[in-house]
């Protein structure tokens, strides 16, 4: 079948293991569903693949793809949930040690079909077009779970997001908006700057800009270069919730700020099934719908990676078929 895939490892050059190409057609094991992929969304995960972050050597070739919609031998319309779990494991499906990932273990979804376990389909709203549906298992989930389950944010407070064009960034823009957070962000640029306006900021900044008051929560996917802005940012007993770290892992921890305002930091990775479950019946309520930066086919998914790894993103990257 076709697929796009990681043929080796690559830290330095990640691009040059990518491969546009064929691969096997999947088994299906008792207990799993074959989805026919109609549209997958392009994830920073998918650069850590690439690059052998988070996967063993001898699990390559890989292919690529950590979320995605599609639909069933039987016509089912479903979005995936990319989180598989051990079966034995009850509880927070994210709190599994023996939890993994689409690309991490098994075969992702940038490819003709997907094979996952039957838990990990939930059906398709009808008003979402499965481009916007391949954006929600990773990137909308994500954010979903980092406001409303983790930062404890109530509507009337005020809330920042360090980067402006991002997946995760640009859903939890419109996800604040239409829960009546205040809501302001922060770009590099005036296009990334005003794509936030556009999907409902009230107000946008300029990295490490002083803001007019200090926020309730902030959200960080950036990391080492926003870090030090977002602690300076928080209000006394304030919130910085944390899914990611593009520019780098280590900053300055700033504990004296941390202990003396009574900071908190609290961690947040993807989300669980009923968390998705509950985000598609949101979006299907309020009418919103994700921010799509790239449409493009699969066949042309090295562009897609490229604009990734660039940072030329106003949304999502969507690859479909």
């Amino acid at each position: 079948m076709f697929a796009v895939y990681a043929k080796e490892p690559n830290a330095d050059d990640p691009l040059s293991s990518l491969v546009v190409g064929e691969r096997p057609d999947p088994e299906v094991p008792d207990g799993w569903v074959r989805v026919s992929v109609r549209a997958a969304s392009l994830n920073m995960h998918d650069i850590w693949t690439l690059r052998g972050v988070g996967i063993k050597p001898d699990q390559f070739p890989m292919i690529l793809g950590c979320d995605g919609a599609g639909v069933l031998d039987d016509g089912t319309e479903v979005v995936l949930h990319s989180v598989v779990n051990d079966p034995a494991w009850r509880g927070d499906d994210t709190l599994d040690p023996k939890r993994t990932l689409l690309t991490e273990k098994y075969q992702g979804t940038f490819a003709d079909s997907v094979v996952v376990p039957a838990r990990n389909v939930l059906p398709k709203p009808a008003g979402l077009s499965f481009a916007e549906a391949a954006t929600m298992g990773t990137a909308w989930l994500t954010a979903y779970r980092m406001l409303f389950v983790k930062s404890g944010l109530r509507p009337g407070q005020t809330m920042l997001v360090q980067g402006a064009s991002g997946g995760v960034s640009t859903a939890l823009v419109q996800l604040g908006r239409a829960a009546g957070i205040r809501v302001w962000v922060t770009g590099r640029t005036e296009e990334k700057r005003a794509l936030a306006e556009q999907l409902g900021a009230h107000a946008t900044f300029e990295p490490g800009a002083r803001l007019p008051e200090r926020v309730d929560a902030v959200f960080e996917t950036v990391g080492k270069a926003t870090w030090g802005h977002s602690l300076k940012s928080l209000t006394p007993g304030g919130i910085v919730v944390v899914s990611g770290a593009t520019s780098g892992p280590d900053p300055s921890a700033d504990l004296q700020r941390v202990f003396f305002l009574q900071l908190r930091v609290v961690g947040s990775t993807m989300g669980t099934r009923d968390e998705l479950a509950d985000l598609l019946s949101y979006v299907d309520l309020t009418g919103i719908r994700p921010q799509i930066g790239a449409e493009l086919p699969m066949s042309e998914a090295a562009t897609g990676f490229s604009d990734m790894l660039e940072g030329r993103t106003a949304g999502k990257i969507v690859f479909t078929r």
